[in-house]
């Protein structure tokens, strides 16, 4: 297995090549190869969209190109947001799920997506340019390194992210310092529902295409409950990625300080 940098530096590279193309994409099934396209195409990004759990709503509602095809299921539909919350969305893409946050939490409130990819970020920002919202923002950051305060957001969501970074435990604790007191994780993201062979572990391809990355359950919840999260729910969807990976919904909640 590569060490920390080395998984993020070929992570970072597939997604970049993934937001410069414009071959459609199923599940975040990427290729790290470089004599073979990015990503598997798909027919019908909109079609896998409404299998993992959007709306035809949903759909309409974004600019054109900010979906991708990149999640594994839909963690605004789990997130309650209120009108007037702050939401930031960990390894926001081309800004999918930020722009349906916007919408939920309205003029008073904000939508922040963070994402380590230049080429990611680029493209959101012009998704931006194309609708009249003052609330959206997408800042150039690692999720392990949140370019966001202590105690900033309402709500943290993230959609097939965390798999893919080689310091998770880091991610739960800026998670937990970035909430406020009260806040809370909506999270989308694959779960290993048995072992993961050696083999798979160094398959850079099978890691960025957010298989061998996942982690079980028992060990989520260790993370989550190590940073200081209470009111944990982890809940595995009909939505298998492979024999052993499962899409599954990760809710948690900070204490009241």
């Amino acid at each position: 297995m590569k060490n920390e940098n080395e998984i993020r530096e070929t992570v970072q590279k597939a997604y970049s090549r993934i937001a410069n193309s414009s071959v459609e994409l199923q599940n975040g099934c990427c290729t790290t190869s470089e004599s073979e396209p990015c990503c598997i195409t798909h027919d019908n990004i909109d079609l896998q969209s409404l299998r993992i759990g959007y709306t035809e709503d949903d759909i309409r509602a974004v600019p054109e190109n900010s979906n991708l095809g990149l999640g594994s299921g839909n963690p605004i539909a789990i997130a309650n947001l209120q009108e007037g919350e702050t939401v930031v969305d960990l390894g926001s893409g081309a800004g999918f799920d930020v722009f349906l946050a916007s919408g939920k939490v309205g003029k008073k409130g904000k939508a922040i997506g963070v994402d380590m990819t230049q080429a990611m970020i680029a493209k959101a920002r012009k998704n931006a340019t194309k609708i009249e919202s003052n609330n959206v923002e997408f800042r150039l950051g690692e999720i392990e390194h949140l370019p966001v305060g202590n105690d900033f957001a309402d709500v943290i969501i993230s959609n097939c992210v965390i798999n893919l970074s080689p310091e998770k435990q880091q991610v739960f604790n800026e998670a937990f310092r970035v909430l406020k007191s009260g806040g809370r994780l909506a999270i989308s993201d694959p779960v290993s529902l048995g072992e993961i062979a050696e083999e798979d572990k160094r398959n850079m391809d099978l890691y960025c295409s957010c298989i061998s990355g996942a982690s079980s359950i028992d060990s989520l919840t260790n993370m989550l409950e190590n940073s200081g999260f209470v009111n944990i729910k982890i809940t595995p969807q009909n939505n298998n990625l492979n024999e052993r990976i499962v899409s599954a919904y990760i809710e948690a909640t900070k204490p009241l300080s």
